[in-house]
């Protein structure tokens, strides 16, 4: 007994030493992170004076030698931290490329005498876009092979992709940097031929009738806000510029009505709405003004008839749509045909030869609300699940009855419908497949609300294998963005089912700042109240923690751009909640870039952050910056993403935020910033197998945080 005991403390003592012995060669053996070198600004404002140890990255230009060196640095540490995963990495990819119809076709669509689709080659990263004249069963016509335009690039995107009434021509956009930064060209269908480029740094464009002339949008090339409205007749010279957006809280874009009757200019601020219009049918007519601007009015124009349909926001936060004749704009004039409701957001309305179709949000769901005009019957389209996400698609024809939409939840696939307004039948045209056998019955999804510090009920919804044990031992990805009114949908991702297999709770927090709950929602999580969206976000985590669908060491959190905002603010407010973190192209120097006039989007985001040069709105703001609100303290695993040429965020950010936490953090938990130093944009990379190889690593680095390995 007592020798048993001895040998058995003798083998304890020999696993002790060879771990001890493990852990010091893991430690001699473990890559040493980059540390920036600091080279300190100070500047001042409002009465303090500000030290920025990491400026040069800023005020360096991206080509500069010191720069890159930072950040291939950098990307080669995240490389050599994750190189154990390597075979994980590459299981994940070909799983989540399993699931995936390599080889497939979107349902084609109608417009004029063609139906008009796009097409994916096993192999190849980009889609084909194709039609065929008059019948399905007619010969194919390929409008642009990506694959073929790409080649010789690392980054390709089309943009605008727009055909002239008679068919024959198509004006197309590419960027081929992942800066947006998009050039126009068209291309003669009957021949094949690409003209030479008519303009850069195109936005929208519309097609005229008499099917040569192409109206597009240009932006500032400093700032890149769309400012200018031009007017080109092909085989001609002359660029005519017809309208110019000279206040730089306003943005402009352009497009032609479903009816093809006008071609609307729209000024835009976050609050402020300006709408001009001239006839489609005499494209050297002057633009007209529609209603002149007034702070906080937004309205949103279309066209059926003889009438104007107009959704605007005059009577309250969540709009109304009413109608003006032609020839009497006036707003007194107008006629009401869906009232303004507090609990309904009136998102869109979709304007047909003989209905309407209201594109609603009530309780977070949307919904579609169609109105025959004739009769003035009105009927929502049902849906089979309480939560989802449905959007009309490629509806381009007037003259029908038929509204397709795309339909999906958390657990059913992308489907596409078309749906008969008059019979009010629907037909499944096609749903997304997803290879290897998936079996919706073995999901389940709910949707619940958390409370936040104020009382309010922040909705959220999550998705989990039907086994599901709240025990707080599953490990759980929160996500949420909440931020500009936009709604966070919850969509399908076959991706996302190698997180669900391997037991992994997905949820979305619907905070306020988002678009979720109407126009109040994002109200109440922007300028002065902005700090609601960060404080709801805690109130999720902490409620999923406390009702143990999962645990403060189970739990990973991640969001992109101003998502990414978000998650630099709860990790500062609350590094304890989250054992790791993905920040995708994140907002975090709140600060310089809203203080930086010359940038990307910065004036016109002022209504939605504030005016740093106004002290209350610096010292609120400054007070969540997450860079300016980094702390010698413990924070979580974190994996950082971006992009070198991303227009919206630029690269410094997220670059600037890292080197200043990792010399300040007290903890030794991974903080790992990997930056795709190849063209890619905001949204990563342009081609589909390179995205999904981004998307592996990034699972990899998630699942190994919960101790999945395989």
């Amino acid at each position: 007994m007592r020798l048993r005991k001895m040998i058995l403390t003798v083998v304890a003592v020999c696993a002790l030493t060879t771990a001890l012995i493990e852990q010091t060669m893991t430690a001699q053996e473990q890559p040493k992170p980059p540390i920036a070198k600091k080279n300190p600004k100070t500047t001042q404002i409002h009465g303090y004076t500000v030290t920025d140890d990491y400026a040069w990255l800023a005020d360096k230009t991206k080509t500069d030698k010191d720069v890159l060196a930072y950040l291939k640095a950098e990307t080669d540490y995240a490389d050599a931290m994750m190189a154990g995963t390597k075979a994980f990495q590459d299981a994940l990819y070909k799983e989540m490329l399993a699931r995936i119809k390599e080889t497939d076709e979107n349902v084609p669509y109608r417009y004029g005498d063609y139906f008009y689709y796009s097409r994916t080659e096993q192999g190849k990263q980009y889609p084909i876009f194709c039609r065929k004249k008059g019948s399905l069963t007619a010969a194919e016509e390929i409008t642009l092979d990506m694959n073929e335009m790409a080649k010789g690039h690392d980054y390709f995107s089309v943009g605008a992709y727009s055909i002239s009434d008679n068919g024959n021509l198509l004006a197309f956009s590419t960027d081929t940097t992942g800066f947006r930064q998009y050039d126009l060209f068209v291309k003669d269908l009957t021949t094949g031929k690409i003209s030479a480029k008519i303009a850069e740094r195109v936005n929208s464009v519309a097609w005229a009738t008499d099917n040569k002339t192409v109206f597009y949008v240009t932006e500032d090339a400093t700032t890149k806000r769309m400012n200018k409205f031009f007017r080109h007749e092909l085989g001609s010279d002359k660029h005519d510029l017809l309208y110019e957006e000279k206040d730089e809280l306003y943005r402009i874009g352009a497009g032609r009505t479903r009816s093809k009757g006008y071609i609307i200019v729209g000024s835009y601020s976050s609050t402020t709405t300006e709408m001009r219009y001239l006839p489609a049918s005499n494209p050297k007519a002057e633009l007209s003004l529609f209603l002149p601007r007034k702070e906080n009015h937004e309205y949103y124009v279309d066209h059926i008839g003889d009438k104007f349909y107009i959704r605007t926001n005059d009577k309250g936060k969540n709009f109304r749509l009413v109608t003006a004749s032609l020839n009497d704009l006036k707003q007194e004039s107008w006629k009401e045909l869906i009232p303004y409701r507090k609990d309904v957001m009136l998102e869109d309305v979709d304007c047909y030869a003989g209905h309407y179709i209201a594109v609603e949000r009530k309780n977070g769901i949307p919904q579609f609300q169609v109105t025959e005009l004739k009769s003035g019957k009105a009927h929502y389209i049902e849906f089979p699940e309480p939560v989802y996400v449905a959007h009309g698609i490629s509806n381009l024809e007037f003259n029908t009855t038929n509204f397709r939409f795309n339909y999906e939840s958390f657990i059913t696939p992308e489907s596409v419908f078309d749906y008969d307004v008059l019979t009010r039948k629907r037909e499944l045209k096609k749903q997304q497949p997803v290879l290897g056998g998936y079996e919706p019955k073995l999901y389940q999804s709910e949707r619940f609300s958390a409370t936040a510090a104020d009382g309010t009920k922040v909705p959220v919804s999550i998705v989990y294998k039907k086994d599901l044990k709240l025990d707080g031992k599953r490990p759980l990805l929160l996500e949420a963005y909440g931020s500009y009114g936009y709604p966070y949908d919850v969509d399908f991702s076959s991706q996302r089912l190698s997180l669900l297999d391997r037991g992994v709770v997905y949820a979305v927090a619907h905070i306020r700042g988002g678009g979720d709950l109407g126009k109040e929602w994002h109200d109440q999580g922007k300028m002065m109240v902005k700090k609601n969206t960060f404080t709801d976000f805690i109130a999720c985590a902490e409620h999923l923690v406390k009702t143990k669908y999962t645990s403060s060491d189970r739990l990973v959190v991640t969001g992109g751009s101003a998502g990414g905002l978000l998650m630099g603010a709860v990790t500062n407010m609350r590094p304890d909640l989250f054992k790791a973190v993905v920040s995708y192209v994140p907002f975090v120097d709140v600060m310089n870039t809203m203080l930086d006039a010359t940038l990307p989007l910065t004036v016109g985001e002022y209504l939605e952050w504030g005016n740093p040069n106004e002290k209350p709105a610096y010292d609120y703001m400054r007070s969540y910056s997450p860079y300016d609100n980094i702390e010698a303290k413990a924070y979580p695993t974190m994996l950082v993403r971006t992009s070198l040429n991303d227009s919206q965020v630029m690269y410094w950010e997220p670059a600037k935020y890292v080197a200043r936490l990792r010399a300040m953090k007290t903890d030794n938990n991974p903080l790992l910033f990997k930056i795709k130093l190849e063209p890619g944009g905001h949204g990563g990379a342009s081609g589909r197998y390179d995205r999904l190889k981004d998307m592996a690593f990034d699972y990899a680095f998630m699942l190994s945080q919960f101790g999945i390995t395989k």
